[in-house]
């Protein structure tokens, strides 16, 4: 079974539901996500670190798509307004990656996720795990799927920390 494959299996969606990615560009996770997505009448918005580009609006037209040119800005998005956000290839730039977990938690409906994707071997596993922990994110794991990349899966819990 390929990373790929593996990937979506984190994934339980339903009718409605609304998921975020928010990237420096689209790959074939985002394809395949979408896919997937569309089948179960759920949606997959995009927020995109880098240049405009056109094409992803043919390539994904059920989605909102949100451009930052810079990367040192925090992307904006409605209170429990997404079931799991997949925050990839952009929390090692940002420069405030507390920042973006924070605009992550209060975006995030009640016991859903987030996944963290980057280039493999540039996370520190417990910098990462006490990063999470201290901004309300719970029961985070280390899922090796992808032969080029680590991916970190945490729930933001209900009542728990922060409370929203």
């Amino acid at each position: 079974m390929n990373g790929t494959t593996q990937f979506l299996q984190l994934f339980n969606p339903y009718p409605g539901n609304t998921f975020l990615e928010v990237s420096s560009g689209v790959c074939e996770i985002s394809f395949a996500l979408q896919s997937l997505l569309n089948e179960k009448e759920s949606k997959l918005n995009l927020i995109i670190y880098g240049q405009e580009d056109e094409t992803l609006k043919e390539q994904f037209p059920n989605s909102k798509i949100q451009y930052i040119e810079d990367i040192k800005k925090p992307f904006r998005v409605s209170p429990r307004s997404v079931d799991i956000i997949v925050l990839k290839n952009i929390f090692n730039q940002h420069q405030k990656n507390e920042a973006l977990l924070k605009i992550s938690y209060t975006a995030l409906a009640n016991a859903a996720d987030i996944i963290i994707i980057e280039k493999k071997g540039t996370i520190d596993k417990t910098a990462m795990y006490e990063l999470l922990e201290n901004n309300e994110f719970r029961a985070a794991n280390f899922i090796d799927i992808f032969p080029n990349y680590d991916l970190v899966m945490a729930k933001k819990m209900h009542m728990w920390g922060n409370g929203l």
